[in-house]
């Protein structure tokens, strides 16, 4: 690992707080821009003229286009203005191409969830065939799907990390003995491209949850198919858009996560006083700290997927509870209770998140018991054993494991959870019999499997993994 980024040699000529502010301006810039992609964003169409609806998503990507062309000119004048140095007149140029690289790599995030989610393409298509021959089929093409799903997003997130930390790198910023440095801040500065559309993502998140919930109230309200063809529409489009948004928070986690990990054996050599530049994991103390933080994505997954089924299992109760003493629901005569079953949800969704918290918080003091136990027996043991270091080292194979296989995790829930809902939502809009037929009842289980996966379980991965890397360099000083 290359040394710290030193800020008061590189910027000899210049005051260093430019490149303390430069974050700030990039990600306050986002809101000005994203703000504009969205006002962007205009549908015109006369009602006398009877023309096909344009794609939602089609209208959502132009406004996301003008979000990253400005996104790209804001980038370079900051990069120009904040990142020049007369120690490297052309530093500024390399760390541009480090934001652009992480511009691009979102969109191709974008790209390729929408590729993986988006019933239009071959991925969802396989999979509604697949609800044709049975429960079983669709569940075993929805898990292929999620698996295969993995790979692109793997190689875009290597290809962003190798580039920006060798752009960095060869920018000419060298520290006191003349060796190049900057790779690290390269990848950061790569992670704020990643994250300088952020807002736009984000809107279009709550633009899925919002066609979610039109959608159910149209059908509760009883309008007429030809509005609910049209929320169906939408609320297709808007699953897509909130796996993409799951995509690139994963994305960024990834990236961030990187330099968490570059950040965390700095302060262990700063405290330690020691060189800690690498992690050899052929020492089966620092193995098995590696398999403890596979360990810990594998748990915390299954906690709350279980989660959710203990919940849908009370709410089920309720339902049919409710059913019974009020016969009149079905036929809409008598109204159900709903603040039952919300109360159901909202206390679950409080109690049950104390398990996978917990153990977010805890496994990183308790390896150096699975992560202040096992810090203190491999502290011991490296004592005795002449490893100062020991304890640190297993501690950075688990953030390091578990990091990696967080990611790989959290994508392939992502995605074959959106798969699922969108293959259910084709067939419902006429594919394969619609409503009712045998291969919507298939979609159907493949739904109820995909919602804790990309609800849930998913989005979790990404908070877990940058909460072990943030508590883990917080800790740094335990684990010495």
């Amino acid at each position: 690992m290359m040394k710290p980024f030193n800020f008061s040699h590189a910027l000899r000529h210049k005051d260093p707080s430019a490149f303390i502010l430069f974050p700030l301006l990039v990600h306050s810039f986002d809101l000005v821009v994203s703000s504009i992609g969205i006002l962007s964003i205009r549908v015109t169409r006369d009602s006398s003229v009877k023309v096909p609806l344009e794609d939602p998503m089609a209208i959502l990507q132009k406004g996301y286009s003008v979000t990253i062309v400005l996104a790209v000119l804001i980038f370079a004048g900051s990069t120009r203005w904040l990142l020049f140095t007369e120690q490297a007149p052309s530093a500024w140029l390399n760390f541009f191409l480090c934001g652009l690289v992480g511009i691009i790599t979102a969109y191709v995030f974008v790209w390729i969830t929408k590729y993986y989610t988006d019933y239009k393409h071959e991925p969802v298509r396989t999979l509604v065939l697949s609800s044709s021959t049975g429960h079983g089929t669709n569940i075993i093409a929805g898990v292929s799907l999620g698996l295969e799903s993995t790979a692109l997003p793997v190689l875009v997130i290597s290809v962003a990390i190798i580039s920006a930390f060798w752009l960095g790198h060869t920018s000419g910023l060298v520290d006191e003995t003349g060796s190049p440095t900057g790779g690290l801040f390269g990848a950061a500065v790569a992670t704020m491209g990643m994250l300088s559309t952020a807002a736009y993502i984000l809107t279009m998140d709550m633009f899925g949850l919002i066609a979610d919930n039109a959608g159910g109230i149209v059908e509760m309200s009883q309008q007429p198919e030809s509005v609910r063809a049209i929320t169906d529409v939408l609320d297709a489009v808007g699953n897509t858009t909130k796996a993409t948004t799951k995509g690139f928070a994963i994305g960024s986690a990834a990236l961030a996560s990187f330099l968490l990990f570059s950040a965390y054996m700095d302060e262990v050599s700063s405290f330690a006083r020691e060189s800690f530049k690498q992690v050899d994991i052929a020492i089966p103390e620092v193995f098995v700290g590696g398999l403890l933080g596979f360990m810990l994505i594998f748990l915390c997954s299954a906690w709350t997927c279980a989660a959710v089924g203990r919940t849908a299992q009370k709410v089920v109760k309720e339902v049919r509870r409710q059913f019974i003493d009020r016969p009149g629901i079905m036929d809409y005569k008598e109204k159900p209770d709903y603040g039952r079953c919300v109360a159901i949800v909202a206390s679950a969704s409080l109690r049950e998140m104390i398990k996978p918290g917990a153990l977010a918080i805890v496994s990183p003091i308790v390896v150096d018991t699975p992560i202040a136990l096992c810090c203190f027996l491999f502290r011991v043991l490296g004592h005795y054993t002449g490893q100062p270091l020991l304890g640190a080292k297993v501690v950075a194979a688990l953030l390091m494991f578990a990091t990696v296989s967080g990611i790989l995790m959290a994508l392939f829930l992502n995605k074959a959870g959106g798969a699922w809902d969108n293959s259910k939502k084709f067939i419902e809009i006429g594919a394969l019999g619609g409503k009712g037929s045998d291969a919507h009842k298939a979609a159907v289980t493949g739904d109820t499997v995909g919602d804790p996966f990309k609800d849930t379980a998913g989005p979790s991965l990404h908070v877990l993994i940058k909460m072990i890397a943030t508590i883990t360099l917080v800790m740094a000083p335990v684990f010495l």
